[in-house]
C-alpha cells in the first residue's frame, strides 16, 4: 500500500515567464529581526514547473515541491489563487 506523503507548499508572485515550462515566482515571508524585533519582509526566488497551467506575471500561485526536474527547478506550480490586474 503507496503512503501519500504531505509535500511542502508555498505561495508566491509570478515575476518572470520568459521561460519554457518554467516560471519564476517570488516568496515573501515575514520574521521578526532578531534585536529589535520588528517585522521584516524576506524575498527568494524558486524556478517552477508549468505543464498544463500557465499562469502570467503578477498572478498569485500555489508552488508544491517535487523531485529535482533539472539543476534549479525543485517545484511545481500547483494552482493559480488570484489573476494579475492587467491594466493595459
Amino acid at each position: 500500500m503507496t503512503e501519500i506523503r504531505n509535500k511542502q507548499s508555498l505561495i508566491g508572485k509570478v515575476v518572470s515567464t520568459k521561460m519554457e515550462n518554467t516560471v519564476s515566482v517570488e516568496v515573501t515571508r515575514l520574521v521578526a529581526h532578531p534585536v529589535y524585533k520588528k517585522r521584516i519582509k524576506k524575498h527568494k526566488k524558486f524556478l517552477s514547473h508549468v505543464s498544463n497551467i500557465v499562469p502570467k506575471d503578477g498572478d498569485v500561485v500555489r508552488i508544491i515541491s517535487t523531485k529535482p526536474i533539472s539543476k534549479n527547478k525543485r517545484w511545481r506550480v500547483s494552482e493559480i489563487l488570484q489573476e494579475s490586474k492587467n491594466l493595459g
